[in-house]
Protein backbone atom coordinates (compact mmCIF):
# COMPACT_ATOMS: atom_id res chain seq x y z
CA UNK A 1 0.00 0.00 0.00
CA UNK A 2 0.93 3.42 -0.96
CA UNK A 3 0.16 6.33 1.88
CA UNK A 4 -0.36 8.73 -0.95
CA UNK A 5 -2.71 6.54 -2.97
CA UNK A 6 -3.87 3.49 -0.95
CA UNK A 7 -4.09 0.93 -3.45
CA UNK A 8 -3.94 -3.60 -3.23
CA UNK A 9 -1.91 -5.12 -5.79
CA UNK A 10 -3.58 -8.43 -6.40
CA UNK A 11 -3.23 -11.20 -8.80
CA UNK A 12 -6.54 -9.85 -10.85
CA UNK A 13 -5.16 -6.50 -10.67
CA UNK A 14 -4.49 -3.18 -8.36
CA UNK A 15 -7.68 -1.98 -6.25
CA UNK A 16 -7.88 1.91 -5.58
CA UNK A 17 -9.31 2.69 -2.40
CA UNK A 18 -12.08 3.50 -0.88
CA UNK A 19 -13.95 1.21 -3.39
CA UNK A 20 -17.00 -0.58 -2.97
CA UNK A 21 -17.85 -4.54 -4.21
CA UNK A 22 -21.06 -5.06 -5.22
CA UNK A 23 -22.51 -8.67 -3.70
CA UNK A 24 -22.18 -11.25 -6.29
CA UNK A 25 -22.52 -13.84 -3.56
CA UNK A 26 -23.27 -16.90 -5.72
CA UNK A 27 -21.49 -16.06 -8.46
CA UNK A 28 -23.40 -13.08 -10.09
CA UNK A 29 -24.32 -10.01 -9.52
CA UNK A 30 -28.04 -10.06 -10.01
CA UNK A 31 -29.22 -8.39 -13.23
CA UNK A 32 -25.74 -7.53 -14.71
CA UNK A 33 -23.60 -9.47 -16.19
CA UNK A 34 -19.21 -8.53 -16.28
CA UNK A 35 -19.28 -5.65 -18.83
CA UNK A 36 -22.06 -4.05 -17.23
CA UNK A 37 -19.90 -4.06 -14.05
CA UNK A 38 -16.58 -3.14 -15.95
CA UNK A 39 -18.54 -0.06 -17.61
CA UNK A 40 -19.82 0.93 -14.40
CA UNK A 41 -16.55 1.50 -12.91
CA UNK A 42 -16.30 -1.32 -10.43
CA UNK A 43 -12.80 -2.59 -9.64
CA UNK A 44 -13.87 -5.84 -7.78
CA UNK A 45 -16.55 -8.14 -6.67
CA UNK A 46 -17.39 -10.22 -3.12
CA UNK A 47 -18.52 -13.99 -3.51
CA UNK A 48 -19.24 -16.62 -0.99
CA UNK A 49 -17.53 -19.89 -0.92
CA UNK A 50 -20.38 -21.26 1.59
CA UNK A 51 -23.19 -20.60 -0.94
CA UNK A 52 -20.67 -21.32 -3.61
CA UNK A 53 -19.93 -24.96 -2.53
CA UNK A 54 -23.55 -25.57 -2.77
CA UNK A 55 -24.29 -24.40 -5.95
CA UNK A 56 -22.94 -24.53 -8.19
CA UNK A 57 -20.42 -26.90 -6.41
CA UNK A 58 -17.04 -27.06 -6.29
CA UNK A 59 -16.40 -29.46 -8.75
CA UNK A 60 -18.64 -27.53 -11.23
CA UNK A 61 -16.47 -24.72 -10.39
CA UNK A 62 -13.21 -26.19 -11.12
CA UNK A 63 -14.90 -27.55 -14.08
CA UNK A 64 -15.22 -24.31 -15.36
CA UNK A 65 -11.47 -23.35 -14.06
CA UNK A 66 -12.71 -21.58 -11.53
CA UNK A 67 -14.74 -18.11 -11.04
CA UNK A 68 -13.09 -15.60 -13.23
CA UNK A 69 -13.56 -17.96 -15.63
CA UNK A 70 -16.72 -19.38 -14.61
CA UNK A 71 -18.04 -15.69 -14.34
CA UNK A 72 -16.10 -14.17 -16.83
CA UNK A 73 -14.61 -11.26 -14.74
CA UNK A 74 -10.83 -10.74 -14.87
CA UNK A 75 -11.06 -8.16 -12.24
CA UNK A 76 -10.20 -8.90 -8.51
CA UNK A 77 -13.10 -11.23 -6.33
CA UNK A 78 -13.09 -11.42 -2.72
CA UNK A 79 -14.40 -14.44 -1.57
CA UNK A 80 -16.02 -14.31 2.33
CA UNK A 81 -15.92 -17.47 4.04
CA UNK A 82 -19.57 -18.03 5.80
CA UNK A 83 -19.26 -16.65 9.17
CA UNK A 84 -22.21 -14.70 8.13
CA UNK A 85 -23.87 -17.16 7.12
CA UNK A 86 -23.58 -18.95 10.35
CA UNK A 87 -25.36 -16.01 12.31
CA UNK A 88 -27.81 -15.44 10.25
CA UNK A 89 -29.22 -19.07 9.27
CA UNK A 90 -27.85 -21.03 12.99
CA UNK A 91 -27.64 -17.87 15.92
CA UNK A 92 -31.02 -17.02 14.35
CA UNK A 93 -32.51 -20.56 13.81
CA UNK A 94 -30.52 -23.22 16.25
CA UNK A 95 -32.24 -25.43 14.23
CA UNK A 96 -30.68 -24.68 10.89
CA UNK A 97 -26.99 -26.42 12.26
CA UNK A 98 -24.71 -26.09 15.01
CA UNK A 99 -21.61 -24.11 15.82
CA UNK A 100 -18.98 -26.04 17.70
CA UNK A 101 -15.02 -25.55 18.42
CA UNK A 102 -14.14 -27.12 15.49
CA UNK A 103 -16.27 -26.18 12.27
CA UNK A 104 -19.83 -24.76 11.66
CA UNK A 105 -22.64 -27.82 10.65
CA UNK A 106 -25.15 -26.10 8.55
CA UNK A 107 -28.56 -27.66 7.84
CA UNK A 108 -29.29 -25.56 4.92
CA UNK A 109 -32.89 -27.35 4.37
CA UNK A 110 -35.18 -29.77 5.88
CA UNK A 111 -33.71 -32.54 3.62
CA UNK A 112 -31.58 -33.30 6.60
CA UNK A 113 -28.28 -32.67 4.36
CA UNK A 114 -25.11 -31.36 6.26
CA UNK A 115 -22.65 -28.61 5.43
CA UNK A 116 -19.85 -29.12 7.20
CA UNK A 117 -17.48 -25.68 7.32
CA UNK A 118 -14.15 -25.71 8.92
CA UNK A 119 -11.64 -23.16 9.00
CA UNK A 120 -9.05 -24.75 6.62
CA UNK A 121 -11.43 -25.76 4.34
CA UNK A 122 -13.14 -22.53 4.13
CA UNK A 123 -9.23 -21.46 3.06
CA UNK A 124 -8.72 -24.63 0.59
CA UNK A 125 -12.01 -23.49 -1.12
CA UNK A 126 -11.30 -20.18 -1.50
CA UNK A 127 -7.89 -20.89 -3.05
CA UNK A 128 -9.13 -23.28 -4.96
CA UNK A 129 -11.77 -21.11 -6.49
CA UNK A 130 -8.97 -18.48 -7.56
CA UNK A 131 -9.88 -15.48 -5.04
CA UNK A 132 -8.14 -12.94 -4.68
CA UNK A 133 -8.21 -12.02 -1.14
CA UNK A 134 -9.59 -14.72 0.94
CA UNK A 135 -11.15 -14.09 4.55
CA UNK A 136 -11.09 -16.14 7.64
CA UNK A 137 -13.97 -17.83 8.58
CA UNK A 138 -15.31 -16.10 11.72
CA UNK A 139 -17.68 -16.53 14.41
CA UNK A 140 -20.36 -13.68 13.65
CA UNK A 141 -22.33 -11.97 16.45
CA UNK A 142 -24.96 -9.11 16.85
CA UNK A 143 -23.72 -6.10 18.95
CA UNK A 144 -26.59 -6.93 21.17
CA UNK A 145 -25.47 -10.19 22.02
CA UNK A 146 -24.90 -10.88 25.66
CA UNK A 147 -21.26 -10.28 26.56
CA UNK A 148 -20.69 -14.11 27.68
CA UNK A 149 -21.45 -14.95 23.67
CA UNK A 150 -18.81 -12.05 22.59
CA UNK A 151 -16.24 -13.68 24.65
CA UNK A 152 -16.85 -16.75 22.77
CA UNK A 153 -17.26 -15.17 19.84
CA UNK A 154 -13.56 -13.78 19.74
CA UNK A 155 -12.03 -16.39 21.56
CA UNK A 156 -13.55 -18.92 18.37
CA UNK A 157 -12.49 -15.98 15.91
CA UNK A 158 -9.12 -15.71 17.20
CA UNK A 159 -8.50 -19.73 17.10
CA UNK A 160 -10.19 -20.16 13.85
CA UNK A 161 -7.91 -17.54 12.08
CA UNK A 162 -4.50 -19.37 13.10
CA UNK A 163 -5.90 -21.85 11.73
CA UNK A 164 -7.11 -20.43 8.25
CA UNK A 165 -3.58 -18.73 8.73
CA UNK A 166 -1.99 -22.22 9.39
CA UNK A 167 -4.07 -23.68 5.96
CA UNK A 168 -3.43 -20.43 4.03
CA UNK A 169 0.35 -20.92 4.10
CA UNK A 170 0.71 -24.44 3.73
CA UNK A 171 -1.33 -24.28 0.54
CA UNK A 172 0.87 -21.29 -0.88
CA UNK A 173 4.09 -23.36 0.10
CA UNK A 174 2.92 -26.35 -2.05
CA UNK A 175 1.69 -23.82 -5.19
CA UNK A 176 4.32 -21.57 -4.92
CA UNK A 177 3.03 -19.03 -6.84
CA UNK A 178 4.64 -16.13 -8.83
CA UNK A 179 5.35 -12.80 -8.44
CA UNK A 180 2.47 -10.55 -8.29
CA UNK A 181 0.68 -13.76 -7.94
CA UNK A 182 -0.19 -14.30 -4.57
CA UNK A 183 -3.44 -14.07 -2.78
CA UNK A 184 -3.98 -11.59 0.55
CA UNK A 185 -5.57 -12.99 3.58
CA UNK A 186 -7.85 -10.61 5.89
CA UNK A 187 -9.28 -11.77 9.13
CA UNK A 188 -11.96 -10.54 10.63
CA UNK A 189 -12.58 -8.51 14.18
CA UNK A 190 -14.92 -9.29 16.28
CA UNK A 191 -16.11 -8.07 19.48
CA UNK A 192 -19.83 -6.62 19.47
CA UNK A 193 -20.49 -3.70 21.63
CA UNK A 194 -17.47 -3.87 23.76
CA UNK A 195 -14.10 -2.27 23.21
CA UNK A 196 -12.14 -4.54 26.02
CA UNK A 197 -13.11 -7.65 23.47
CA UNK A 198 -12.55 -5.59 20.41
CA UNK A 199 -8.95 -4.33 21.65
CA UNK A 200 -8.46 -8.76 22.63
CA UNK A 201 -9.34 -9.55 19.20
CA UNK A 202 -7.40 -6.79 17.22
CA UNK A 203 -4.36 -7.31 19.54
CA UNK A 204 -4.23 -11.57 19.07
CA UNK A 205 -4.92 -11.28 15.17
CA UNK A 206 -2.57 -8.69 14.65
CA UNK A 207 0.07 -11.29 16.68
CA UNK A 208 -1.13 -13.61 14.18
CA UNK A 209 -0.33 -11.66 11.11
CA UNK A 210 -2.48 -10.72 8.00
CA UNK A 211 -3.00 -8.52 5.17
CA UNK A 212 -5.88 -6.84 6.47
CA UNK A 213 -8.65 -6.72 8.60
CA UNK A 214 -11.85 -6.48 8.47
CA UNK A 215 -15.20 -5.14 10.91
CA UNK A 216 -17.01 -8.39 11.92
CA UNK A 217 -20.54 -8.09 13.66
CA UNK A 218 -23.98 -6.51 12.44
CA UNK A 219 -22.20 -2.82 11.90
CA UNK A 220 -25.80 -1.33 12.65
CA UNK A 221 -27.92 -0.74 15.77
CA UNK A 222 -31.53 -1.54 16.69
CA UNK A 223 -32.68 1.60 14.36
CA UNK A 224 -30.30 1.11 11.65
CA UNK A 225 -28.14 3.59 12.61
CA UNK A 226 -24.70 3.28 11.72
CA UNK A 227 -22.13 1.76 15.11
CA UNK A 228 -19.42 5.04 14.17
CA UNK A 229 -18.44 4.89 17.55
CA UNK A 230 -16.92 1.42 17.41
CA UNK A 231 -16.21 0.95 14.08
CA UNK A 232 -14.05 3.87 14.73
CA UNK A 233 -12.73 2.60 17.45
CA UNK A 234 -12.16 -0.81 16.02
CA UNK A 235 -10.44 1.24 13.11
CA UNK A 236 -7.78 2.91 15.90
CA UNK A 237 -7.11 -0.35 16.52
CA UNK A 238 -4.95 -1.93 13.36
CA UNK A 239 -2.22 0.09 12.03
CA UNK A 240 -2.85 2.61 9.47
CA UNK A 241 -0.86 1.28 6.35
CA UNK A 242 -2.94 -2.32 6.80
CA UNK A 243 -6.16 -1.76 5.03
CA UNK A 244 -9.49 -2.88 6.64
CA UNK A 245 -12.92 -4.07 5.07
CA UNK A 246 -16.11 -2.67 6.83
CA UNK A 247 -17.95 -6.05 6.24
CA UNK A 248 -21.37 -5.49 5.07
CA UNK A 249 -21.33 -1.49 4.74
CA UNK A 250 -23.53 -0.05 1.34
CA UNK A 251 -25.40 2.44 2.71
CA UNK A 252 -23.58 5.84 0.47
CA UNK A 253 -23.59 7.66 3.14
CA UNK A 254 -22.16 4.92 6.11
CA UNK A 255 -19.69 4.46 3.61
CA UNK A 256 -18.68 8.06 3.42
CA UNK A 257 -18.60 8.28 7.19
CA UNK A 258 -16.56 5.11 7.35
CA UNK A 259 -13.66 5.83 4.58
CA UNK A 260 -13.50 9.03 6.91
CA UNK A 261 -12.65 6.63 9.61
CA UNK A 262 -10.38 4.73 7.65
CA UNK A 263 -11.84 1.80 5.86
CA UNK A 264 -11.05 1.17 2.63
CA UNK A 265 -13.37 -1.86 1.00
CA UNK A 266 -17.05 -2.27 1.57
CA UNK A 267 -19.65 -4.42 0.26
CA UNK A 268 -23.30 -4.90 0.65
CA UNK A 269 -26.04 -6.17 -1.33
CA UNK A 270 -28.26 -2.79 -0.73
CA UNK A 271 -27.27 -0.92 -3.98
CA UNK A 272 -28.74 -3.13 -5.96
CA UNK A 273 -31.22 -4.69 -4.00
CA UNK A 274 -32.37 -1.38 -3.65
CA UNK A 275 -32.08 -0.95 -7.81
CA UNK A 276 -34.74 -3.95 -8.53
CA UNK A 277 -37.11 -2.78 -6.03
CA UNK A 278 -37.18 0.78 -7.92
CA UNK A 279 -35.06 2.78 -5.12
CA UNK A 280 -32.49 4.48 -7.31
CA UNK A 281 -29.62 6.97 -6.33
CA UNK A 282 -28.71 10.10 -7.36
CA UNK A 283 -27.02 13.57 -6.33
CA UNK A 284 -29.29 15.91 -4.12
CA UNK A 285 -28.83 19.35 -6.37
CA UNK A 286 -28.69 17.13 -9.72
CA UNK A 287 -25.02 17.42 -9.94
CA UNK A 288 -22.03 15.25 -8.27
CA UNK A 289 -20.74 17.57 -5.60
CA UNK A 290 -17.31 19.07 -4.62
CA UNK A 291 -17.52 17.88 -1.51
CA UNK A 292 -19.97 15.67 1.03
CA UNK A 293 -21.58 18.15 3.27
CA UNK A 294 -24.78 18.81 4.02
CA UNK A 295 -27.56 16.61 2.19
CA UNK A 296 -25.95 15.37 -0.93
CA UNK A 297 -27.61 11.68 -1.28
CA UNK A 298 -31.40 11.65 -3.02
CA UNK A 299 -33.61 8.82 -3.48
CA UNK A 300 -35.94 8.59 -6.84
CA UNK A 301 -38.59 6.00 -6.39
CA UNK A 302 -39.32 4.69 -9.99
CA UNK A 303 -42.72 3.86 -9.44
CA UNK A 304 -44.41 7.29 -8.41
CA UNK A 305 -46.85 7.93 -11.04
CA UNK A 306 -45.04 11.89 -11.40
CA UNK A 307 -42.18 10.00 -13.32
CA UNK A 308 -44.98 8.22 -16.48
CA UNK A 309 -43.93 11.48 -18.67
CA UNK A 310 -40.85 12.38 -17.82
CA UNK A 311 -38.01 12.38 -20.77
CA UNK A 312 -35.45 13.15 -19.37
CA UNK A 313 -32.71 10.98 -17.37
CA UNK A 314 -32.85 9.24 -13.75
CA UNK A 315 -29.71 11.81 -13.34
CA UNK A 316 -27.88 13.99 -15.45
CA UNK A 317 -24.85 14.01 -13.72
CA UNK A 318 -25.05 10.20 -13.98
CA UNK A 319 -22.78 8.73 -17.39
CA UNK A 320 -23.88 5.12 -17.29
CA UNK A 321 -25.96 3.49 -19.64
CA UNK A 322 -29.08 3.80 -17.81
CA UNK A 323 -29.14 7.91 -18.08
CA UNK A 324 -26.97 8.05 -21.55
CA UNK A 325 -29.67 6.34 -23.80
CA UNK A 326 -33.36 6.11 -21.70
CA UNK A 327 -35.62 7.98 -19.76
CA UNK A 328 -36.70 7.70 -16.78
CA UNK A 329 -40.45 7.50 -18.24
CA UNK A 330 -39.04 4.13 -20.08
CA UNK A 331 -37.85 3.57 -16.78
CA UNK A 332 -40.86 3.66 -15.40
CA UNK A 333 -42.61 1.85 -18.15
CA UNK A 334 -40.23 -1.04 -17.31
CA UNK A 335 -40.59 -1.09 -13.96
CA UNK A 336 -44.60 -1.59 -14.05
CA UNK A 337 -44.50 -4.20 -16.10
CA UNK A 338 -41.62 -5.84 -14.48
CA UNK A 339 -39.42 -6.55 -17.36
CA UNK A 340 -36.42 -7.84 -16.53
CA UNK A 341 -35.10 -4.95 -18.37
CA UNK A 342 -35.05 -2.41 -15.78
CA UNK A 343 -33.70 -4.79 -13.27
CA UNK A 344 -30.47 -4.66 -15.41
CA UNK A 345 -30.72 -0.56 -16.16
CA UNK A 346 -31.42 0.08 -12.90
CA UNK A 347 -28.72 -1.60 -11.10
CA UNK A 348 -26.26 -0.48 -13.85
CA UNK A 349 -27.51 3.11 -12.60
CA UNK A 350 -26.85 2.19 -8.79
CA UNK A 351 -23.52 1.01 -8.98
CA UNK A 352 -22.86 4.13 -11.45
CA UNK A 353 -23.43 6.07 -8.38
CA UNK A 354 -21.43 3.86 -6.19
CA UNK A 355 -18.43 4.02 -8.70
CA UNK A 356 -18.51 7.55 -8.26
CA UNK A 357 -18.97 8.30 -5.00
CA UNK A 358 -16.16 6.35 -4.00
CA UNK A 359 -14.17 7.59 -6.74
CA UNK A 360 -14.83 11.00 -5.48
CA UNK A 361 -13.99 9.97 -1.63
CA UNK A 362 -10.64 8.79 -3.14
CA UNK A 363 -10.40 12.94 -4.17
CA UNK A 364 -10.97 14.61 -1.42
CA UNK A 365 -10.06 11.98 1.31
Amino acid sequence: MSPDKPSLSLPHGALEMPLFLPDATQGVVRAADSRDLEECGIQAVVMNAFHLMQRPGSSTIHALAGLHRMAGWNRPIVTDSGGFQAYSLIRQNPKRGLLTNKEIIFRPDDSGRKVQLSPEKSIQLQLSYGADVAICLDDCTHVDDPFPAQQESVRRTVDWAARCKEEFERILHQKKPGDGQRPLLFAVIQGGGSRELRRECASRLLEIGFDGYGYGGWPLDAEGNLLTEMIAYTRSLIPSHLPMHALGVGHPANIAECARLGYGIFDSAMPTRDARHGRLYRWAGGAAPSRLEGKWLDYLYIGDKKHIKIAGPVSRACDGLCCARYSLGYLHHLFKISDTLFFRLATIHNLRFMSQLTGLLREIL
